[in-house]
């Protein structure tokens, strides 16, 4: 682009193999992340009703004066990327190489595994469940309890879990952390986001601190919330599989060994423990969906999923700027929406680092579409499935799902499939890979923010995978209560992080239009 100054560039090999991690840590970043959220971990043990009050009130603040907006920002972002992807800049090559790092099953394996993560599974058993039982506004109209009413609800579903929330965490920053980072040597960090806005700025002094600051802040939030409520889930699985006691001891040793997977993954790389994990944990995905699919009420959910992805497709608008019922706005979509938004530039920083040697279509395509209907597929399958013994025996699953249980929920699905005692079982084990491949990636992606390098040093990553699992069993010390206060605090980080994925709007059509003349597309 033309705003860039050639004094500023550095080239990814110039700056060398790291050394020593206090040498190549941002210490003001380092110190107001980790700092804010350490003080949050130990606010909560002081006094938690204080902090809940507390993030209550900012959130109530941040969805009322952002929602909107928020809602506003993934459709540009969607439907701008599939403008670049479709368009001739589609067959730009991005990443300063032609050939790919990795195959397209691995490269599609940790895509999907890192930005699905854990809340994919409990939440694909859950949501459907929960809008089928309090239906939302937009489908009101539907009889309560009928085939109708299940339907809309996968749909409103696929509207959380689809397109829009795909594309934030990936398309457009992605294309401008590609070019500004690996074809003019910016460092790999959030701040480089706001380079082709402030320029020198926005890399030297308190923009840029602040930058990476608070888009850590936002994702370890959002990654320590998992963690912790992993923690919570699996000790209530096993509990009530192996009748071992759902204790805090449990969940310490449930955590330990979650920590030791994500960190020993992290630390061999993405070419090694990250796509062997993912390549798992979709393997074992698909083989579950196949086994529901041919033994569970197969046509129930082929007809479910085609019907409720029409009506998604059909909706979608109505669903994306349905703006009616502020109450509920705040709980679903604005809510998924900030979570989602708080992962964007981290998670975007990950692709670019996995996906050099793609074409911006193939890039877009996979996060925005592909990824997308995969997810609805999957819903379809575990949420589909509950909804159909939901309306065969009414109650068996949404009694135990009472009070938002999500766990409950899942196990509930899972106990009245073939071999239920054994699905089961395979599901808390998937659920437990998921929240790992989340865990090792983002303790990747921190890393980079922390060292402005796409190959981190050792000790940040184990600095940073222990610190997220040490944060996550001091907040489940105090019950859900703990974690739920977090969920709802990585909301109102997103607000800072949504302004700094504001300028990709139209930084990444300009980006995208310069490397198709460079390269004479």
């Amino acid at each position: 682009m033309e705003n860039i100054k050639q004094e500023s560039i550095r080239t990814p090999a110039a700056q060398g193999p790291p050394k020593a991690w206090y040498q190549l840590v941002d210490l003001p970043v380092f110190a107001i992340s980790g700092g804010l959220l350490l003080l949050f971990a130990l606010l909560a043990l002081y006094d938690l009703d204080l902090v809940s009050t507390t993030v209550n009130q900012s959130f109530a603040v941040s969805t009322k004066l952002f929602g909107a907006y928020w809602q506003v920002l993934l459709l540009f972002t969607f439907f701008i990327g599939l403008y670049l992807a479709f368009g001739r800049t589609g067959h730009v090559v991005l990443g300063g190489t032609d050939q790919p790092e990795m195959s397209t099953f691995r490269w599609t394996s940790i895509i999907m595994c890192t930005l699905l993560a854990g809340g994919g599974v409990f939440w694909a058993a859950a949501e459907p469940m929960a809008h089928f039982t309090s239906q939302p506004p937009l489908f009101s109209d539907a009889e309560a309890g009928s085939l109708a009413a299940a339907h809309n609800a996968l749909a409103q579903s696929f509207m959380h879990w689809g397109f829009l929330a795909w594309a934030i965490l990936g398309s457009l920053t992605g294309i401008v952390f590609m070019y500004l980072h690996y074809e003019k040597g910016l460092p790999l960090k959030p701040r480089t986001l706001l380079y082709p806005v402030f320029g020198e700025r926005a890399l030297k002094g308190p923009i840029g601190t602040f930058t990476d600051a608070a888009c850590v802040l936002a994702v370890v939030a959002g990654t320590v919330g998992p963690i912790g409520f992993l923690g919570l889930q699996v000790s209530f699985g096993l509990d009530k599989l192996f009748g071992i006691p759902d204790t805090y001891s449990t969940q310490l040793v449930i955590l330990g060994s979650l920590i030791t997977l994500y960190t020993i993954s992290s630390v061999t790389g993405v070419t090694k423990g990250i796509q062997i994990l993912s390549r798992f944990n979709v393997i074992l995905a698909v083989v579950l969906m196949l086994v529901i699919l041919v033994f569970g009420p197969t046509a129930f959910l082929v007809d479910g999923f085609l019907q409720s992805f029409g009506t998604y497709i059909d909706q979608f608008i109505p669903m994306a700027t349905f703006r009616a019922n502020p109450a509920w706005l705040d709980w679903w979509t604005v809510f998924f929406w900030g979570w989602f938004l708080g992962y964007g530039p981290l998670m975007a920083m990950f692709v670019a680092r996995i996906s050099r040697g793609r074409t911006i279509r193939d890039m877009i395509l996979l996060i925005s579409v592909l990824a997308p209907v995969i997810t609805c597929i999957w819903f379809t399958i575990v949420g589909g499935s509950g909804l159909f013994y939901e309306l065969e025996n009414p109650g068996v699953i949404s009694e135990p799902f009472t009070g938002f249980n999500l766990p409950a929920a899942l196990l509930a699905i899972t106990e009245n499939l073939p071999m239920g005692f054994i699905m089961s079982v395979l599901f808390l084990i998937l659920t437990t890979v998921f929240v790992a491949t989340t865990g090792d990636s983002m303790t990747y992606a921190v890393s980079m923010v922390m060292t402005g390098h796409d190959h981190p040093h050792t000790g940040v990553r184990i600095f940073w995978g222990i610190m997220m699992g040490v944060i996550a069993a001091i907040l489940i010390s105090m019950g859900s209560g703990g974690i739920s206060a977090l969920q709802k605090f990585i909301v109102v980080t997103a607000v800072p992080v949504s302004l700094i994925l504001l300028p990709s709007l139209w930084t990444a059509p300009r980006i995208a239009k310069q490397m198709q003349k460079e390269q004479g597309k």
